[in-house]
């Protein structure tokens, strides 16, 4: 099975956003993997020590999860049902590849002081490449850091085309629900 996104690498291949910032979700504490699918990102963070909780539509993805170590496997509609996770309930928040613009307010919110949202979707532009194209799935020019920015301090910020592993227009943030300068991990710059 290919990675919708990227499918030129396997669904367990972590995002390199991801990695890049992982570090900065405090050693030990839990994580929420939103849209995990087949949970690349949930194994990678249950492999550095994380409680990790992943939520996805596809039961048949999460059946791969079902019974790992440290990966608490939820079976839900995010979108039609309200945000299910209480204020301050995790030190990180990854989400990749997908888009519900309604869960914005609540992220800030979901993260424990100091936690650590990651992100990465597609962009305005990605139509003339491949999927998505429904601008529903696509955000506008700086919408992340409008969105986000307000509420949470923006560590970094990307939004651009990439060629590899496949053409695709993409839009990055990693932010921290703190005030305090925050330390940037090694090859951030």
């Amino acid at each position: 099975m290919q990675s919708f996104d990227r499918p030129a690498l396997s669904p367990g291949e972590p995002s390199g956003w991801v990695l890049r910032f992982a570090g900065l979700i405090p050693a030990g504490a839990p994580v929420l993997d939103v849209a995990c699918g087949a949970g690349r990102h949930a194994r990678l963070l249950a492999r550095r020590g994380h409680p990790v909780t992943a939520v996805d539509i596809d039961g048949d993805a999460l059946r791969n999860l079902a019974g790992l170590p440290g990966i608490e496997v939820l079976h839900r509609d995010l979108e039609t049902l309200p945000w299910p996770f209480a204020p301050e309930s995790f030190a990180g928040i990854v989400i990749t590849n997908y888009l519900h613009r309604a869960h914005f307010p609540a992220l800030a919110g979901t993260l424990m002081p100091g936690g650590v949202l990651i992100m990465e979707t597609f962009a305005a532009g990605n139509e003339r490449l491949g999927r998505p194209r429904n601008p529903e799935f696509l955000l506008a020019p700086g919408e992340l850091l409008a969105a986000l920015g307000g509420a949470l301090q923006v560590v970094a910020y990307e939004h651009g085309s990439e060629e590899r592993p496949r053409p695709a227009v993409r839009q990055r943030i990693v932010a921290v629900r703190q005030t305090e300068p925050v330390a940037l991990p090694v090859g951030a710059l």
